[in-house]
């Protein structure tokens, strides 16, 4: 009897290591449950960081679309000023849009790996360790923070290239990367809790692209709120990625911010789409 050929990894798991996965999949005896979460989480962030580390063409690709929104958008409605921004140029004003923009897209599609690490078995294993399963969504969660707070670099380095005025003051600089892990935390969340609706990549992919485009246009990220008609206004209300624009835009700009409010609403935000996720976190397992 001939042996069965070998099925190839998917690039992005050829990138992890052995001993990354180790970290994930086997819990040493003596520490179970809770206590499992701070070292789940770094083990999450170094596979992702392994992963950028292998293929760098990620990074560059990545770079693309955003320097394109602020070298074609940010440029031209710059000369024609059809937006009040207040007296700031347009493309300093789209900056910080662009920053969360970058960060939604690469989180939105994070409930993908989860499907994959189903299909590899992987999620099997994870589940039968003693850690609950909200600090595996919550490991999972910031391991995209990071990932999109290295996007956001590009991105502010980009803007910075063309000429857009921002602060280099460290503790807003701070305060713009838990803004970014925040969001990202949510939109990552969103993504795994669609996976555990749908349980295919396919569904997830055409529900992913349908709401990237309606969120961000229903942000503050391309023109301010009062702009808007009243329906559009209701829906950037309740809308996350408004409230990491403006905070994203107080801390690099100083335009007039909320950000106690802004802070706020993507830290509960963030928890409860852990919330959401863990609780379908099984049905993707079944």
């Amino acid at each position: 009897m001939s042996e069965a050929p070998a099925v190839p990894l998917p690039a992005s798991a050829e990138s992890v290591r052995p001993g990354s996965l180790d970290l994930l999949v086997v819990p040493p005896s003596a520490r179970t449950g809770w206590r499992l979460l701070p070292a789940r989480v770094a083990a999450l962030c170094a596979v992702e960081l392994q992963k950028l580390r292998h293929d760098r063409t990620e990074l560059y690709t990545r770079a693309i679309q955003p320097a394109l929104w602020l070298l074609i958008f940010g440029e031209t409605f710059t000369r024609i000023h059809a937006i009040p921004t207040g007296g700031i140029p347009y493309i300093d004003y789209l900056a910080p849009g662009i920053i969360a923009q970058s960060a939604m897209f690469i989180a939105i599609f994070y409930g993908i790996m989860i499907i994959w690490e189903r299909d590899a078995g992987i999620l099997t294993k994870l589940l039968v360790t003693p850690t609950p399963r909200s600090a595996l969504i919550t490991g999972k969660a910031f391991a995209a923070g990071v990932k999109a707070l290295i996007q956001a670099v590009v991105v502010v380095v980009i803007a910075a290239l063309l000429g857009v005025a921002m602060t280099w003051n460290p503790l807003r600089l701070l305060g713009v990367a838990v803004a970014v892990v925040l969001g990202s935390a949510f939109f990552s969340c969103l993504s795994m809790t669609i996976a555990g609706i749908v349980l295919t990549r396919d569904r997830l992919m055409g529900i992913g692209q349908a709401i990237t485009m309606p969120l961000f246009f229903g942000s503050n990220a391309l023109y301010p709120v009062a702009v808007m008609p009243g329906w559009l206004q209701a829906v950037s209300l309740v809308n996350p990625l408004s409230y990491q624009v403006d905070a994203l835009r107080g801390l690099l700009l100083g335009t007039p911010a909320h950000l106690p409010l802004d802070y706020g609403v993507l830290t509960v935000a963030a928890a409860l789409g852990v919330w959401s996720a863990s609780s379908l976190l099984g049905r993707l397992a079944r």
